[in-house]
C-alpha cells in the first residue's frame, strides 16, 4: 500500500474521564483521523494486542501523568503496510512496537528523566488498541518468525521487564537456583522462561496451587504457596532434598525475582546464598521493603528493576528468537468491541499468563496449540 492509499481513520479504545467513585476511569471504542506519514515513518495495521495492570491502574487513577482522550495499551503486533519511503525494507513485515521512550541503550538507568510508555500517559501520541499506528520506522522491531501475532503482543512491555530483572540484574546463570515470586502474571513467567533457557534451576512462589503446577509443568523444579507462614521452611527443604552437591551454598539460591515487596529478604535470609541477588521489578503487595543488617553482612544484594532500554528488548527478543520461547497467553479477547472484557480479567487477577485482544486477522502458528 502506498502512503496516498492510506485508510483516512482507524478505530481505537479511548480513555474519557469518570467522576465515578472510587475512580475507575471510562473507555470508548472511537473514530480517530490518521496522520499523513512523515518521512521516516510506517503505518501498522495492528493485528493483536496485550493487556497489562498499568492500564487497570491508569483507570483506577493510580498512574502518574494520566492523559485523558489518549488511546490505551502499550503492546502492539502487526504488519507493516506503507511506509513513507515507498522502497522501506520494513513494508509488508511483521513487526511488533517497541511500548517506550527515553532509554535506548545506558546499561544502568534511562538517559532520558521524561523516560515514558506508550498509551494512556504521558507524551507518547499512540497507544496499542487501534486498528492502525502511525510511528517513527525505529520504533518497530520484527517479529520472531516462530511466534504469531498473538503471542508476540503478549512480549514487549513483559519482556522487556523480565529481561532486565532475570537477566540484566539478577544476573542468572546455569547451574543457579532462583526463585520467581507470585508466578502466574506475564512478567513471572517470562522471567521463569528466561530462567529455564539459560539453564538454572528454578523455583517459583504462588498463591495458588494450580498456578504452581501449571508453572511446574512448564519446567520449575517446584512452588510453595506464600500464604503459608513458613514457605520459606518448605522451600529450604525442597532445595536440600533436590541438591546433588556438598558444596557450600548448593541447596540455597542464588538469585530471588520479585514483584511483591514487604519483608521477603529478611524471609529468605537462611536460603539466599552470601551475595545473592534479589531482583524488585514491583510492589503490588506492599509499597515498602525490608532490607536489615543481617542481609548487608551478608554481601545480599536489593535491586530495583523497571522495565528496560531499546537495547534491551532487541537483546530479549534475539534471545527468544533462539530459543524459540514463546510468552504465555492465557487469553485472547476478538476485537476491540470486547476490550473490556480484558480490562475486567486484568482486574481479577485469576489469569496465567497475557491477556490479550485479537484486533486484526493475527498470524496464526502452530504454536497456538499452548495457548
Amino acid at each position: 500500500m502506498s502512503s496516498s492509499q492510506m485508510p483516512a481513520v482507524t478505530k481505537a479504545i479511548v480513555m474519557r474521564k469518570s467522576q465515578r467513585k472510587p475512580v475507575y476511569h471510562d473507555t470508548v471504542l472511537e473514530e480517530r483521523p490518521l496522520p499523513a506519514l512523515q518521512k521516516g515513518q510506517v503505518l501498522v495495521k495492528v493485528a493483536a494486542a496485550g493487556f497489562n495492570h498499568r492500564d487497570v491502574w491508569i483507570r483506577q487513577g493510580q498512574y502518574p501523568n494520566i492523559r485523558f482522550g489518549s488511546v490505551m495499551g502499550s503492546d502492539a503486533a502487526g504488519t507493516v503496510i506503507a511506509a513513507a519511503d515507498s522502497n522501506d525494507p520494513l513494508l509488508n513485515k511483521r513487526v511488533f512496537l517497541v511500548p517506550m521512550r527515553g532509554w535506548e541503550q545506558h546499561p544502568d538507568a534511562p538517559e532520558s528523566s521524561d523516560f515514558t510508555i506508550m498509551g494512556g500517559s504521558g507524551p507518547i501520541p499512540i497507544g496499542a488498541f487501534a486498528q492502525h499506528i502511525v510511528v517513527e520506522r525505529d520504533q518497530v522491531i520484527p517479529t520472531p518468525s516462530h511466534l504469531s501475532d498473538e503471542h508476540i503482543a503478549a512480549w514487549p512491555v513483559g519482556g522487556v521487564t523480565a529481561w532486565r530483572a532475570a537477566i540484566v540484574n539478577a544476573r542468572v546463570q546455569k547451574g543457579d537456583n532462583v526463585l520467581v515470586t507470585g508466578i502466574g502474571g506475564g512478567v513471572a513467567l517470562l522471567a521463569m522462561q528466561f530462567c529455564l533457557a539459560r539453564g538454572a534451576n528454578v523455583y517459583v512462589t504462588s498463591g495458588s496451587e494450580e498456578k504452581i503446577r501449571k508453572a511446574v509443568a512448564l519446567g520449575a523444579k517446584a512452588g510453595v504457596s506464600y500464604k503459608a507462614d513458613n514457605w520459606p521452611a518448605q522451600l529450604a527443604k525442597i532445595l536440600q532434598s533436590n541438591s546433588s552437591s556438598s558444596a557450600p551454598n548448593a541447596a540455597l539460591l542464588s538469585a530471588i525475582i520479585d514483584s511483591g515487596g514487604g519483608d521477603l529478604t529478611v524471609k529468605v535470609n537462611k536460603i539466599l546464598k552470601p551475595g545473592g541477588r534479589v531482583a524488585v521489578y514491583g510492589m503490588t503487595a506492599y509499597p515498602t521493603m525490608s532490607f536489615t543488617m543481617r542481609e548487608v553482612l551478608k554481601n545480599q544484594q536489593l535491586i530495583g528493576s523497571t522495565m528496560g532500554s531499546h537495547q534491551d528488548l532487541i537483546d530479549a527478543t534475539n534471545f527468544i528468537a533462539e530459543h524459540r520461547i514463546v510468552p504465555v497467553v492465557s487469553h485472547i479477547i476478538d476485537g476491540l468491541e470486547a476490550a473490556e472484557e480484558g480490562f475486567e480479567l486484568i482486574k481479577k487477577g485469576e489469569q496465567f499468563g497475557k491477556v490479550v485482544i485479537r484486533i486484526g486477522n493475527g498470524r496464526v502458528t502452530g504454536e497456538r496449540a499452548k495457548l
